[in-house]
């Protein structure tokens, strides 16, 4: 069975009855499973994770967006998280042996699909961009939502389907082709919301340390500081666009430093949505390396030394079964837990994640 995967992300988390109905939208597809929803108060988001087929992907994330368009008032919608509409954004995923040209394609029909039919300006990013000033999310994003109807007013930035006018309602929407993403949260043991900016700043800048501006660099990271009132700290919140170069614990490592050089600790950390089992066995290597043990160990026991050296459930409980990519495919049964047994995660699943012992050397230097 071919595989994609799609991560839309709502902007409504408080709703329990707005999501619930999305996902009754997404959910009345044969070849298309919903897998995990993630609600998010503070940020004022949701993200689903929707596998299946590429056809029954495309129907499944399009009855999703249009139930949004009816449900979610954006003139009304306030967050932490930033956002361009109702469904900020759509990535789709290869899994497997599936190939990206398939998601650029599938993007580009959904793309002129939601343009067309539910008249939302959509435009295109990542591997589906038409333009290569596109290709960056933040770049499609910039001014998010409240810029949104002076930015249609230029020719230049005018979206790629559906209208140039201003949907006060709805916004704009993104869809894109990528490979797996991990949304990653780095809790401060502090409501120091300076230090979480200012510890972003310096992820994503590639200067990560043990000390502000130095050590080695982090890259494929991007990360943002903000306050989530809900949990009593503040977040350096990263999206690792790479996880095979920067792996959670790498990340978590990395932001541990920072926040010591600035006399602080860490609470834990979470993640938005699902994770690739080689990432959480990654990081179980890692935790039993840095206690003396030896690395290699039943996966029950590398599950449970990431569990507990990331912090996964400080704030809010962690649950493998429900959010670890393979293991949710494996309690669908039949097809989909045969495609778990053999699931590659993009194109870039059989290179090793990093390992403890060779991190400066393999993320470089300045």
């Amino acid at each position: 069975m071919n595989l994609v995967a799609c991560i839309p992300n709502f902007s409504e988390g408080r709703s329990r009855v707005i999501i619930d109905e999305i996902a009754a939208a997404a959910s009345g597809v044969a070849q298309a499973r919903l897998i995990h929803v993630d609600m998010s108060a503070d940020a004022n988001r949701t993200v689903m994770t929707l596998v299946g087929t590429p056809a029954g992907i495309s129907e499944a994330a399009f009855k999703a967006i249009a139930a949004a368009t009816k449900l979610i008032d954006m003139t009304t919608h306030h967050g932490a998280h930033p956002r361009l509409g109702a469904t900020d954004v759509c990535p789709l995923v290869p899994l497997g042996a599936t190939s990206i040209e398939t998601c650029i394609n599938l993007a580009q029909e959904l793309a002129d699909r939601i343009g067309g039919k539910l008249k939302i300006s959509t435009y295109l990013y990542g591997r589906a961009a038409l333009r290569p000033d596109r290709m960056e999310l933040t770049a499609v994003r910039k001014g998010q939502y409240e810029g949104l109807e002076e930015r249609l007013k230029n020719k230049t930035e005018r979206p790629d389907f559906g209208p140039s006018r201003f949907n006060a309602k709805s916004g704009a929407t993104a869809v894109g082709a990528r490979e797996w993403l991990i949304a990653y949260n780095i809790n401060l043991d502090s409501e120091d919301l300076a230090a979480a900016r200012d510890i972003a700043k310096v992820v994503r800048s590639g200067t990560v340390g043990a000390t502000p501006g130095s050590g080695p660099r982090l890259p494929g990271c991007r990360a943002i500081g903000w306050l989530m009132p809900a949990y009593g700290c503040a977040q350096v919140s990263m999206n690792l666009v790479n996880f095979r170069l920067t792996p959670p614990h790498i990340a978590f490592e990395a932001v541990r430093a920072q926040a010591a050089g600035r006399g602080l600790a860490l609470r834990g950390s979470g993640m938005v949505g699902m994770v690739p089992l080689a990432a959480m066995l990654a990081a179980g290597r890692h935790f039993r390396q840095a206690r003396g043990l030896i690395e290699d160990a039943p996966e029950k026991e590398l599950m449970a030394a990431a569990v507990d050296g990331l912090g996964l459930s400080a704030v809010r409980p962690f649950e493998p079964e429900q959010q670890v990519l393979e293991y949710r495919l494996r309690l669908e049964g039949g097809p989909w837990a045969e495609a778990a047994q053999k699931l590659l995660v993009g194109n870039v699943a059989a290179r090793p994640l990093l390992r403890r012992q060779n991190l400066e050397e393999d993320i470089g230097h300045h």
